[in-house]
């Protein structure tokens, strides 16, 4: 159909075509890479200055508030983008929707995303599971995905209720506030999402970080009704708390499959915080099954926000228990992985039961000893045959030969909400000899990938806090300790 021109009607859509170009490149440069026009210090000024167009951050504890002109700066909705280059072991943070505090953390107002790729122990023997791409305390990445040295760009962006976190353009974070808002800092009960401002982290005097080409544009105001606010139980509660309080929401046995895809992994990390560890068997069936294949399925994994660690088959693996077998990946492809785990082998047994028993404790402590795992899954299952009478057959005396076995070769065991293993006091003993833990299952699926119930029973009668769980990535893996000694 053929309309008439209008000279109006031309001028009024060139208009719109402008001002909606316009709108998709609002951006408004927040540092002018000379001075610190616009921004404030709080507590140590001194620890922030401008070197070579980027704002350094180095000294005492401090605070850089985005001001304005005006000094009155407050953002609702937006999208923050900056690059940032942590130094060696540092510290730092990028935090949103904050309010001026004069020192101290801001803690009453304010959400801090995360920057912290390999800080070592800081003070008060602290170290902290919250890596960069974390949204501090709501939802954690555990494993940083970003280095030391290297420049890589922030994307933050704030449309209520959401909030996403990209790194060098790939989501690492997508939270959604829930609408019943449980206590998460410092013992308050608060919204995250509010108004406010922008600020920078110095951490500490060891913590240099450099920022640059910061910008932001603003989103429209309001919260989009048409996201679904997710709605807490106790569960989620307590951790969220245990999260907040660094205690890591990590899953080590998140097997991909038919059951339960990389696509529904990323999915759960976001509804949950509960961080993945993606492990693959090795065996000759397996998908890993040489050098070469281990290393694709690294490769495969390299940009993706989760763990990625080999579950292996004694059967296979055990050189030092069956000479005729040889290991399938060398020493230094073991290396590569963040971690390695191996199982009790749930087999059939003859013979009278105390017996049989000694040789399953046997069983697991020679697995312990000669193969280079970090975490033993399944400790207390025992076969079939032997079941029934678990409680009698695992005695004080037999649990400290396993215990033992673990503590010297730092390998933690895996608590298993479906299975309920260890037992209450398996986990009391093995946590008095400093023996760590993990969380997992051998058939975790996406129902109950978030099921947490008898880790948190057990956190609490236990006492189970952040230092007796063991996380990868923050000492040498065993296999890593081994190649070492070679």
């Amino acid at each position: 159909m053929h309309l008439p021109c209008c000279p109006r009607l031309v001028v009024s859509l060139f208009a719109l075509c402008a001002s909606s170009a316009l709108a998709a490149d609002d951006w408004i440069p927040l540092f002018d890479g000379k001075t610190l026009a616009g921004w404030k210090a709080a507590e140590h000024p001194d620890s922030f200055r401008v070197v070579d167009g980027t704002i350094l951050g180095n000294g005492l504890r401090s605070h850089l508030f985005y001001v304005g002109a005006d000094g009155q700066a407050e953002f609702e909705n937006f999208e923050l983008e900056l690059d940032v280059k942590a130094m060696d072991g540092a510290n730092s943070g990028v935090y949103f929707h904050a309010t001026w505090q004069d020192e101290g953390w801001p803690r009453l107002s304010g959400t801090e995303v995360q920057v912290n790729n390999n800080q070592p122990v800081f003070e008060k023997n602290y170290i902290e599971n919250k890596k960069t791409g974390s949204l501090y305390g709501f939802r954690n990445l555990y494993k940083a995905m970003a280095r030391d040295g290297e420049w890589f760009t922030y994307s933050i962006r704030v449309a209520k209720p959401r909030v996403q976190v990209r790194i060098n353009g790939r989501l690492m974070i997508d939270y959604v506030e829930p609408a019943n808002v449980p206590v998460l800092v410092a013992g308050t009960t608060r919204d995250i999402l509010t108004k406010g401002t922008f600020a920078l982290q110095c951490h500490d005097e060891k913590s240099q970080v450099v920022y640059r080409n910061i910008r932001v544009r603003r989103l429209p105001p309001g919260e989009d009704s048409s996201v679904a606010k997710p709605v807490y139980n106790d569960a989620d509660r307590a951790r969220q708390v245990l999260a907040r309080d660094n205690f890591p929401l990590v899953n080590l046995r998140t097997h991909l499959g038919d059951k339960l895809t990389l696509e529904q992994v990323q999915a759960l990390r976001n509804a949950t915080g509960i961080f993945a560890g993606i492990i693959y068997p090795a065996g000759p069936k397996s998908l890993v099954f040489d050098d070469a294949s281990a290393l694709k399925v690294i490769a495969a994994l390299k940009d993706e926000p989760a763990f990625v660690g080999i579950k292996v088959d004694p059967e296979y693996w055990l050189k030092k228990l069956n000479p005729q077998i040889q290991p399938m990946l060398s020493p230094e492809t073991l290396a590569k992985f963040d971690y390695i785990v191996a199982r009790q082998r749930i087999s059939g047994v003859d013979g009278e039961k105390q017996s049989s028993m000694d040789e399953v404790v046997t069983d697991i402590v020679s697995i312990i000893n000669a193969t280079p795992i970090d975490v033993f899954a399944n400790v207390m299952v025992l076969p079939k045959e032997l079941t029934g009478s678990a409680d009698v057959l695992w005695t004080e005396a037999r649990m400290q030969r396993v215990i033992a076995a673990a503590a010297k070769n730092g390998v933690a065991f895996e608590i298993n909400s479906r299975r309920r293993t260890p037992s209450e006091q398996f986990i009391k003993l093995a946590k008095v000899a400093g023996v760590r833990f993990t969380v997992g299952d051998d058939e975790t699926t996406a129902e109950n990938y978030a099921d947490w119930s008898y880790l948190l029973e057990m956190q609490k009668a236990a006492g189970l806090g952040w230092r007796n769980m063991w996380v990868p990535g923050h000492d040498p893996t065993r296999a890593q300790r081994e190649l070492k000694k070679q």
